[in-house]
């Protein structure tokens, strides 16, 4: 099959839910991947913060193989060794806390809304954050404050207050008596890579401890080192009393984990939550590789200080307007159309995404180098003086 070829087989096979270009990729190695044609791309979309430790990576390949020749599936009705070690890794790494394993991010959010609502004993309503994204099941679009991914889908799941972000007095004054948790993005991604300040997220911890709300952290994104941390959260000096993981885990492999604090987590019990594929053996083994090799405080810190060069870099760009961000991943606003300027970027053999029509957002592999991050910002260059003049 060519790449001229992928966009018949799209219109006659698949649901159009994607907007994506002519290619066709067939091989990946690091931070590049190639197409049909034998085409080189460097890539800092890293399949959405998902290939953490790049495409392929051996230590990655290497408990795939040696998993799927022993135990693939056997559903959550009986115990795989990899499942339990990755549970125990996890609560080691985190604050402690027991984990719930699913199949994506939205799938573990939607554990932690329903942990919720069982924490609430009749309490219900979640707040969340304006320009936050939290998934598009019909809960999770619903706890997303964002109108565009709604569009289409009313009514929506009602339990859903939405808050300005960064605001704690927005926060203090949404709070009522049927107020049960606050959920948010330490770093928010699809609205174009948004910070919240440390002082807010202290605030917020001190308002849940206040109310006896939860205090929950969707890390989907930011988890797994993608902040220069293994957990953003551990960056501000606060615990959540959840967080959900899913993108970074396992390194390209479909995983999801929410953890909750121990006496959070035994609301759950059998019957109140299931996934058949949750926690399955071949991806909770790929999982323990990207963690022997993320979860180490030298590995973290070459991510902030890659992080940083990449920031810099992007500010000598005279059309780049703003650059903000933590660790590897990084938003920038430009003067310009930031999806020609990703269309443009991929014909030259760069791969980079526009969250909004002026946001570039850069969520490359973590093993980057600066020499690739020089590479990317040359192709950056040459784009955007082009649409400028």
């Amino acid at each position: 099959m060519k790449s001229k070829d992928a966009y018949n087989y799209e219109r006659d096979f698949l649901c159009q839910t994607y907007s994506r270009p002519p290619i066709l990729f067939v091989k990946g190695e690091d931070c590049r991947l190639w197409d049909a044609e034998g085409k080189s791309y460097l890539d800092l979309v890293g399949g959405l913060a998902v290939c953490s430790l790049g495409h392929c990576h051996h230590k990655v390949i290497e408990a795939i193989k040696s998993q799927s020749t022993s135990l693939i599936h056997t559903s959550n009705l009986y115990y795989t060794e990899p499942q339990l070690e990755l549970a125990k890794k996890l609560s080691e790494l985190s604050f402690g806390g027991k984990t719930f394993f699913c199949n994506s991010g939205a799938e573990a959010n939607e554990a932690a809304i329903k942990l919720a609502r069982l924490y609430g004993k009749g309490r219900h309503t979640i707040l969340t954050a304006k320009g936050s994204f939290h998934g598009r099941t019909l809960a999770t679009l619903s706890a997303t404050g964002q109108e565009k991914i709604q569009k289409g889908f009313s009514p929506l799941v009602s339990g859903f207050k939405y808050i300005e972000f960064n605001s704690l007095k927005s926060a203090e004054d949404a709070i009522d008596e049927d107020t049960v948790a606050i959920m948010l993005e330490p770093v928010q991604g699809e609205s174009g890579i948004w910070q919240a300040e440390r002082e807010y997220l202290l605030g917020l911890r001190d308002l849940c401890d206040k109310y006896d709300l939860l205090l929950i952290f969707d890390e989907v994104q930011t988890g797994i080192g993608r902040c220069g941390y293994l957990f953003a959260y551990q960056f501000y000096g606060i615990e959540p009393d959840v967080i959900t993981l899913a993108k970074g885990l396992a390194g390209g492999l479909p995983i999801g984990a929410m953890i909750a604090k121990k006496g959070v987590a035994d609301l759950f019990t059998p019957g109140s939550h299931a996934s058949t594929f949750g926690g399955n053996p071949v991806s909770c083994s790929a999982s323990l590789a990207v963690l022997s090799v993320v979860a180490n405080e030298g590995f973290l810190q070459d991510v902030r200080d890659t992080g940083d060069y990449l920031r810099k870099r992007l500010k000598e760009i005279p059309s780049v307007k703003d650059v903000r961000g933590m660790g590897l991943m990084i938003g920038a606003t430009i003067d310009g159309d930031a999806k020609k300027v990703v269309a443009d970027c991929c014909q030259k053999g760069l791969l980079i995404n526009a969250p909004t029509p002026q946001i570039l957002r850069f969520v490359p592999p973590l093993i980057i180098t600066k020499e690739e991050i020089d590479e990317a910002i040359s192709i950056l260059k040459e784009v955007v003086s082009i649409q400028v003049a």
